[in-house]
Parts: structure tokens; sequence; C-alpha cells
């Protein structure tokens, strides 16, 4: 069954929307349509149309904990405490940026920094958007420097072309298998993605308790 089913998605934005193309493929399903992309704030609005469509197909929602809830299931329960069978309902702890980091050797020859630079346990982080900012910032690499960092005058978090890098690291270099031996939620996301891709997911269980 798996590869036939198609996994229709809601996420934050274009990051989190490229990661969650790379899981579905991993685990051998195809991408459907993928909404969102407006912010955490309007996922939270429309998450119960989403629920109501994953009554008839199999859908995935990804948002990050960021510092809103202790952990995972607290998120899930205010958000939405009966999901749908078909529904893959998933925290990033505490950001995607966690899972990307996850993936040690990858992430630091993508940023091209020391291995020794990037954290054992990346949910640990309090901040893991801010944590990529700061390794770029001591990158080898000019142009990582130039497009991951944000130019002090910007006011932004962000440099100007962090959202494009992460999406070529996730699409060309990031692996998925790799990272979740070193990021509970990204791993019960991916379990929770196989057994929706293979018919047979238990949301329950699943989506039990623990941090993610």
């Amino acid at each position: 069954m798996a590869g036939d089913v198609f996994v229709s998605a809601a996420v934050e934005g274009i990051v989190d929307e490229a990661v969650v193309r790379k899981l579905i493929t991993y685990v051998h399903a195809k991408v459907g349509d993928v909404y969102g992309k407006k912010g955490k704030s309007y996922l939270r609005n429309k998450i119960m149309g989403y629920n109501n469509a994953a009554q008839h197909r199999p859908w995935i929602i990804l948002v990050d904990l960021d510092n809103n809830f202790d952990c995972a299931p607290l998120l899930r329960q205010a958000w939405l405490p009966d999901p749908s069978p078909r529904l893959c309902f998933r925290v990033a702890v505490r950001e995607i940026e966690a899972w990307l980091l996850a993936d040690r050797e990858r992430i630091a020859q993508f940023l091209s920094v020391a291995l020794s630079k990037v954290p054992l346990y990346p949910e640990d982080l309090e901040n893991p958007k801010e944590f990529i900012v700061n390794l770029s910032r001591v990158s080898r690499r000019r142009d990582i420097r130039q497009d991951m960092v944000p130019r002090p005058e910007s006011g932004r978090q962000i440099g100007q072309a962090y959202p494009s890098r992460l999406i070529e690291f996730i699409s060309k270099y990031w692996r998925p298998d790799i990272a979740s031996e070193q990021s509970i939620s990204l791993k019960r996301a991916i379990r929770c993605l196989r057994a929706l891709s293979e018919g047979i997911i238990d949301p329950q269980g699943m989506q039990a308790s623990g941090r993610s």
C-alpha cells in the first residue's frame, strides 16, 4: 500500500514544508497538497478544518513546540484533543531546526563549521533557530554567513536567504534516518507517518505520552 498513499499536510512555513515533503517521500508515500505556510496562529485557527479533512484521507500537521508549552502532549491536547484516525499531529521539539541539527555531520558540513560545535541533543536547545544562525556566524564560508546571518541594521532574527538555504540542505543533504537517532520527536513523526502510509495507524498509540 505504501507508495500509493497520498498524504496531505499543514505546516507553519516553507522550511517546515520542505521537511514534511522529505519525510513523506522517506516513508515511500506521495506528497499531497500542503496547506498553511502562514505561521503558527494561522495553523491553529485552521486546525479543525484540517482535522475534518483527515476523516477522509491521510494527513500530517506539523507545528513547533517553541516555548508555548512544557511538552508536546500539552500542545496537542490544547490544540486538538480528538485527532482524526487518519491524522498524524506532530510537534517538533522545540523547533524544526532541531530536527536538522540532529543530522550533525551533514549540518556541520553544510554550514562549514566544526562538528564539535553541533550539539548532541538538539531537542534540549531553547532556540534551535537562533543556534543555527549563531553557528552560521562562525562558518568558514562567506556566502553562508551572508545568507544565514541577519545584518545588524535589518532588525531581523535571520538572514534574508535563511529559509532558502535550509530548504537546500533539507532537499539535498538532510538524512531523516540519521537525524531521528538524535531526535525523539522526529523519530515519532517518522513512525507515525510510516504507519499512516501503510494504513495501520493507531493514532492514540502513536501520539501517546512522552516529550513529543
